[in-house]
């Protein structure tokens, strides 16, 4: 897994920690130069900050949503899940480097301090779209970073168990988005 650039960036902290709070960090980018595509999370929730892996609860659908928009039978393995999310040129990583937050919920993410995400883009240019995962995360990008010209960004439906208003199917059709990016971006 590429750790480039895993440093804080961005405009700054929002918000103060009460005392003895602790902040949460989010994980090394998922991206080498194949990527086309990156997809921003917010902030890892609990079960995924326990098994250090993106996506990791048991209900979160996007690890189905994304080898069901390519057809492919979802690895039991997470090693084998990244190499899959690598082998169709997406990345991953969140918008926050750190923040606290009450158990797994976006909306109650503050005192956040946003990923080099400028530095990433910068650093892999042959990504051309951003999805975000949810709005928490767009909220969340928007607030630290301006919008880039040449970029093209996908609002998709969180994948996370908390937001169940749309049921799987409803959220593949709207992942398609993604698997389109994919297919427009030149190889």
């Amino acid at each position: 897994m590429s750790t480039e650039p895993s440093e804080a960036g961005g405009t700054g902290k929002h918000g103060g920690l009460a005392p003895r709070e602790v902040l949460k960090r989010s994980f090394p980018p998922i991206v080498d130069a194949r990527a086309k595509v990156l997809v921003l999370g917010t902030l890892p929730g609990e079960e995924s900050l326990r098994r250090q892996q993106y996506y990791a609860h048991p209900r979160n659908l996007f690890w189905p949503i994304l080898c069901a928009l390519f057809g492919a039978i979802l690895p039991a393995d997470y090693e084998e899940r990244v190499a899959f999310a690598r082998a169709q040129r997406i990345a991953l990583w969140d918008v926050c480097a750190s923040g606290a937050r009450e158990a797994s919920a976006d909306a109650s993410i503050r005192a956040e301090t946003p990923n080099a995400i400028d530095r990433l883009l910068d650093a892999h240019p042959a990504i051309r779209t951003i999805a975000f995962n949810g709005t928490g995360a767009r909220r969340l990008y928007d607030r630290h970073f301006p919008r880039r010209a040449g970029i093209r960004y996908l609002a998709m439906p969180s994948t996370s168990p908390a937001h169940a208003r749309l049921d799987f199917a409803a959220k593949l059709a709207r992942w398609r988005a993604l698997r389109e990016a994919l297919t427009d971006a030149p190889c």
